[in-house]
């Protein structure tokens, strides 16, 4: 009884180990592929499946994008300047069976096939076209890529510079050339400044030209600014002083013109600023 017994329980044990490995299950982002004998003949989407056991062999594959990261390397650039440079690929396997037949660990190879274009792809460009067209050279990378990993039934996504390190000299280098440019610009815009200025002032001076009594009250306003800083001493140009004749003819003229009553002559006021000047 004891041995039939002993006997029951091996024989569910058995039934147990057997049904574990014929179950098997395939979740949402994976695909199985189905070997039996050693020879693929099929693959299985998600849910539940029945294989053989010892037969078959189900070897299950993710379908979801995996983070590559590229490691740092150094690479010589087209105008022979050493730079360190880092990346990362994203790829995803879009042929199953192909990611295990034909080739043995598909990310080992991503990693190494990523780092010899990166090397081989950035040598072809100068530090500058490196620095500026970082946009073109991480499709030129991913365009090679994709020959060789369509091969391997996977699918380069995006790849992307992440990391450049530059030597200390040319650091030093492209601050003092930045710098300059940045003074260069400076110069220009005064420059500009300066002309526009100037131009301005010959029109100012050809419209005072035809009206010299214009130039003559900028002289008076010019004097009014200085009386406003409260000086303690005002020089007087002798030409203003014709100028106030000038000015008082002007306004007689335009008085006796206009009908009205003869203001004081032009002659009678500046006398004595006259002698006052001379002396």
């Amino acid at each position: 009884m004891a041995g039939l017994v002993i006997g029951l329980v091996v024989v569910v044990l058995i039934a147990i180990v057997v049904l574990a490995m014929a179950l098997k299950i395939v979740t949402q982002y994976q695909r199985g592929v189905l070997f039996r004998l050693g020879r693929v003949i099929g693959t299985k989407e998600p849910g539940l499946h029945v294989i053989l056991p010892v037969i078959d062999r189900l070897n299950k594959v993710s379908l979801r994008i995996v983070t590559q990261p590229i490691q740092s390397q150094g690479i010589i650039t087209r105008d022979n300047v050493s730079v360190d440079i880092a990346a990362v690929a994203y790829y995803r396997v879009i042929d199953a069976v192909k990611s295990i037949v034909a080739i043995e660990n598909v990310s080992a190879a991503i990693d190494q096939i990523a780092q010899t274009t990166l090397r081989k792809v950035v040598g072809k460009h100068t530090l500058d076209e490196t620095l500026a067209e970082t946009d073109r050279i991480n499709v030129d990378i991913r365009e090679i890529l994709e020959l060789t990993a369509t091969e391997w039934g996977v699918e380069v996504t995006l790849v992307e510079l992440k990391d450049i390190q530059l030597p200390e000299d040319m650091k030093r280098a492209m601050a003092k050339e930045a710098e300059a440019e940045r003074e260069k610009r400076a110069k220009i815009i005064a420059a500009q400044g300066e002309a526009m200025a100037a131009a301005s002032l010959g029109d100012a001076s050809d419209i005072m030209m035809k009206h010299p009594l214009a130039l003559q009250l900028r002289n008076l306003q010019t004097l009014i600014e200085i009386a406003v800083d409260k000086n303690s001493t005002v020089v007087f140009p002798a030409s203003l002083m014709s100028t106030i004749s000038e000015l008082g003819s002007f306004l007689s003229r335009e008085v006796a013109a206009a009908g009205g009553s003869e203001p004081p002559t032009a002659e009678r006021l500046p006398e004595a600023d006259t002698s006052s000047t001379s002396d």
